[in-house]
C-alpha cells in the first residue's frame, strides 16, 4: 500500500504580510502535527484579494521566482518539516505578470513553475488587470509522497483542466482558491455549485480533490468580498470527506490509499475507453472542429 496524507487550509488574510506568512506557517505545521505529508494553501494568501480593484500600485506586491524571499521562506519550512507544499504568489517575470504556483518537494526543492491558465474577468475579481494567461501548460509533479496535479482557483471550473492532469499521471488534484460573494449580486452564493464542479472532476477521473479557499470580508474603494472557506477534500468518487465551515480558520487532513485508488481507477476503464480521435470540437472555442 502506498499511503499519502493531505491537509487542505483557510484562514484569514490582512495587509500584515508578514502575520499572513506566519499564520500560513502555523496551520501548515498544525497540519503536519496531525500527520499531513502534502498541504495546500489557498490562493495568494501573501495578501488579501487585491484582484477586487485595478490600481496599478498593487503591481508591487509581485516579485520573481528567483530569490523570492516568500518562496524561500517556505522552502525551509518544506525542507524542516519534510512536507509537499503547493505554494501560490504574484510572480513578475520581466514585464509580465501571472498567477503562479511553485510545487515546493519535501526537500526544499522547486519541482516546478505553474502560472494559472483560465484568468477571470468579472466584477471583484478582475484578474485580466493584473495577470496574463499562463504559458506553462497544465503541470503534474512527482513529489516524494505522491504525483499530483496543480491548477489555481478559475482553472476549477473547466474539466478540460483536470483530465489534463489525470492523463500525466496526477493521483490527486490540487486547487487554491479565493472565492465569496459577488459584489453585482449579493443574493449569489456560488459555494454549493464551486463545490460540485471539482467533485465532478474527482467522480470523472476518480481521484480525490484537494480545495483550500480564505475566509473573511476584505473591502477595497470600489466595495468588498465576503470568502466564504468551506474547504474540502473528497474521496476518489466525489464525495466530501472533510470540509471547512465559511467562517473557521480550519486545517482539513485525510489519508489516502494511492495503490487502492489506482486499482478502482483502472476497473472502472474510464481512461481505456477514452476516444481522443472524437474530441477534436473542444479544440475550437465554437466546437466547430470536426474528427478526420
Amino acid at each position: 500500500m502506498r499511503k499519502v496524507t493531505v491537509a487542505a487550509t483557510q484562514f484569514a488574510c490582512s495587509w500584515d504580510r508578514e502575520a499572513n506568512i506566519a499564520k500560513a506557517e502555523e496551520l501548515i505545521r498544525k497540519a503536519h502535527g496531525q500527520g499531513a505529508q502534502i498541504i495546500l494553501i489557498q490562493e495568494l494568501f501573501e495578501a488579501p484579494y487585491f484582484c477586487q480593484d485595478q490600481k496599478p500600485d498593487y503591481f508591487e506586491l509581485a516579485a520573481p521566482v528567483e530569490n523570492n524571499r516568500l518562496i524561500q521562506h517556505f522552502q525551509a519550512l518544506a525542507r524542516d518539516l519534510s512536507v509537499v507544499l503547493p505554494l501560490s504568489f504574484f510572480e513578475k517575470a520581466n514585464t509580465a505578470h501571472y498567477n503562479s504556483l511553485v510545487t515546493i518537494d519535501a526537500d526544499g526543492s522547486i519541482l516546478g513553475l505553474y502560472r494559472k491558465s483560465h484568468i477571470p474577468d468579472g466584477p471583484g475579481y478582475q484578474e485580466k488587470f493584473y495577470f496574463s494567461p499562463g504559458d506553462t501548460g497544465f503541470q503534474t509533479y512527482q513529489t516524494r509522497y505522491a504525483r499530483i496535479g496543480t491548477a489555481i482557483c478559475w482553472d476549477q471550473w473547466f474539466p478540460e483542466a483536470a483530465r489534463v492532469m489525470a492523463l500525466q499521471g496526477a493521483e490527486l488534484l490540487f486547487y487554491p482558491t479565493a472565492i465569496g460573494s459577488e459584489p453585482q449580486d449579493a443574493t449569489l452564493d456560488s459555494r454549493d455549485h464551486w463545490q460540485r464542479v471539482m467533485q465532478g472532476h474527482a467522480g470523472a477521473n476518480l481521484m480525490p480533490v484537494i480545495a483550500s479557499n480564505r475566509i473573511g470580508k476584505e473591502t477595497f474603494e470600489t466595495g468588498s468580498i465576503t470568502f466564504y472557506g468551506s474547504s474540502f477534500i473528497t474521496d476518489p468518487k466525489g464525495a466530501k470527506l472533510v470540509e471547512a465551515d465559511r467562517v473557521s480558520e480550519s486545517v482539513l487532513v485525510q489519508e489516502f490509499d494511492l495503490d487502492a485508488i489506482a486499482r478502482t481507477r483502472a476497473g472502472w476503464g474510464v481512461f481505456r475507453d477514452r476516444r481522443p480521435g472524437l474530441y477534436a470540437p473542444i479544440l475550437s472555442l465554437d466546437g466547430s472542429l470536426r474528427h478526420g
